[in-house]
């Protein structure tokens, strides 16, 4: 049995997080910023270093800290201080109560400066996009973006400093399949219409890969040798960009949804 921290647990990634475990099997601690109707919670600030390291339980195995604001479009000043403060707070109060794993909610965004249509246009893709292996070199395509690369410094430095296992989750665009069909159908951008609708085929999350994705992050054993890993977690949508290869390896991830199946679907 595990007992699982979440950060962020009222959020669009945090719910499907929650329902991630077996709640008989695990115990599982949601954490919000308020109190949220429907929800038994810890309520915390994530930006206050001594209220988190308070309010973390001390026998929880894994922290998945997913509390950010996850905007690309969002300013310096609109991120900084929960992305970045949240991020070293996170990692903090894991080691001051002995949390053995953070899984750390990066994102696609870390890398989409390399596949962009446009530097202002964060959710397109060209179509002569590389693939992007975790490991190769980050690319922030917002300011967002450069928090999650901040994020995943500061988790690779607690891992190989103070022995704090790390999964560096990059997670792509969680959408319901309507949701997914609807942004292809009307993208979010008009003068990159189609580059904003391949984006969404490629970044989709499915609800239940994403589940699988957190599930297996918090949970599996890492490779001999290793404690820090970074993993990209989207589904197996045929116009992908970002390799599924390493999760398979690391964490054993294997996302069964494809965005190409749901949009030919009616």
């Amino acid at each position: 049995m595990a007992h699982v921290a979440i950060t962020g647990a009222d959020g669009n990634v945090g719910s499907a997080a929650v329902e991630a475990f077996d709640h008989e099997t695990h115990k599982v601690t949601p954490m919000t910023h308020s109190e949220t109707e429907g929800m038994e919670s810890v309520v915390v600030d994530v930006s206050d270093r001594e209220q988190f390291v308070e309010k973390l339980p001390e026998d929880a195995d894994v922290l998945v800290h997913l509390a950010a604001n996850p905007s690309p479009y969002a300013e310096w000043d609109e991120v900084k201080e929960v992305n970045v403060d949240g991020a070293f707070n996170a990692y903090y109060a894991a080691d001051e109560n002995d949390v053995g794993r953070v899984v750390y909610a990066s994102s696609n965004h870390a890398t989409n400066g390399h596949i962009v249509a446009d530097p202002d246009e964060p959710e397109t893709m060209r179509a002569d996009a590389d693939v992007i292996d975790p490991d190769d070199e980050t690319a922030p395509d917002s300011f967002y973006g450069v928090t999650k690369v901040a994020g995943e410094a500061m988790g690779n430095y607690f891992a190989h400093r103070e022995g704090v296992e790390t999964v560096n989750l990059r997670i792509g665009w969680l959408l319901s399949e309507q949701d997914l069909k609807d942004e292809v159908t009307d993208p979010v951008s008009e003068e990159y219409a189609e580059e904003a609708a391949r984006f969404a085929r490629a970044m989709w999350l499915s609800p239940s890969d994403c589940k699988d994705a957190v599930r297996a992050a918090s949970l599996a054993d890492l490779p001999d040798g290793e404690n820090s890993v970074t993993v990209n977690a989207i589904s197996a949508n045929d116009e992908r960009c970002l390799s599924l290869t390493h999760g398979l390896r690391t964490i054993g991830y294997r996302p069964r949804d494809n965005a190409a199946e749901v949009i030919e679907s009616n």
